[in-house]
């Protein structure tokens, strides 16, 4: 095992994993192990009140259906447990001191309401989702002091105006942008939840994650990881934002596509070598959409021949992974 390279996958267990799910997974995996990498599992469950212990039973049993094991998880253990979020609160109350110490943070009383309705029109990777428009940023101590004396303030993580974040994508290529375009963002929500840019940083680097490989929606997120990480003194892991698996009419899979879960195709009895084929052909790693197990892929991965654009589930394909396919 290479020390080198260190991968994730970091579900949340709020629901069963889908085929869109499978696709991240599946790359994530092959990617480390092409690179005789350590690969860890871990639990994005921030959100105990959407989180289900039954969703987390299901991600292991699924993920080893589909042929996917890990070096460290939370049913394995390892040197970085815990490996799930909810546990792992006292790290991110230690980061979000330094940044509050180096004045990085502030207290935000706008309710959501306010900032739906008074946010600028976002620019650039940012243009899918409101800007705050850094009002709570503005405040005086006595100003801030009288609002927290009634309401519970969120903190929000102020980006220097100034401040600029090269990435070079394995995937999508060399990307600059300036993280401010979206605004200043929650670290911590106001019901004392951290936010998930905090966390994903903090565990990243408190787990040794190297090489990240996930869904291209995320990868805006990316330039706000890597401005928080520098801003933490931490190491910005090396990304691949993989496109995403949609349906028919674009939308991205997910929890509402119920007979595309791996839990519903299980049941189906599609046997999990024939979806892998059929997701390795998506990825432009096979000619065809043969059967295949993960473990027997791993050394012809290659990512350059993973298509930039979202990839289309068509209905025809439960016929080429159904139990009856011929």
């Amino acid at each position: 095992m290479t020390p080198s390279y260190r991968g994730r996958f970091a579900p949340s267990p709020t629901g069963y994993l889908h085929v869109g799910n499978a696709w991240v997974a599946l790359l994530a995996w092959l990617d480390a192990r092409r690179h005789h990498g350590a690969f860890v599992l871990r639990m994005e469950d921030l959100d105990e009140g959407r989180s289900r212990q039954a969703y987390r039973d299901a991600i292991l049993e699924d993920l080893r259906w589909l042929g996917i094991d890990w070096d460290e998880g939370p049913d394995v253990g390892g040197p970085y447990a815990p490996y799930e979020q909810r546990m792992r609160g006292a790290w991110y109350e230690a980061a979000l001191a330094r940044l509050s110490e180096a004045g990085d943070v502030y207290p935000c009383f706008c309710a959501r309401a306010r900032v739906l309705s008074i946010a600028s029109a976002p620019q650039g990777l940012f243009a899918e989702e409101p800007r705050y428009d850094g009002r709570c940023f503005r405040l005086s101590d006595a100003e801030r002091a009288h609002l927290a004396a009634s309401k519970s303030p969120s903190q929000r993580m102020h980006v220097s105006a100034s401040a600029t974040v090269t990435l070079e994508d394995r995937v999508l290529g060399r990307a600059t942008a300036r993280p401010a375009e979206g605004g200043d963002f929650v670290v911590r929500r106001a019901d004392g939840v951290m936010a998930y840019h905090l966390a994903v940083v903090v565990d990243d680097h408190a787990m040794g994650i190297t090489d990240v490989v996930r869904g291209a929606d995320l990868f805006p997120s990316a330039f706000r990881q890597a401005y928080l990480a520098e801003r933490l003194g931490f190491r910005t892991p090396r990304y691949a934002h993989v496109p995403l698996v949609v349906d028919q009419e674009g939308r991205r899979l997910a929890k509402r596509h119920g007979d595309l879960s791996l839990r519903a195709l299980r049941e189906a009895g599609v046997p999990s070598p024939r979806l892998v084929g059929l997701l390795l052909w998506l990825a432009g790693q096979t000619d065809r959409p043969e059967p295949v197990r993960p473990a027997d892929a791993v050394s012809s991965l290659d990512l350059a021949r993973v298509p930039r654009e979202p990839v289309v589930w068509r209905d025809t394909y439960a016929g080429l992974i159904g139990a009856n396919a011929p």
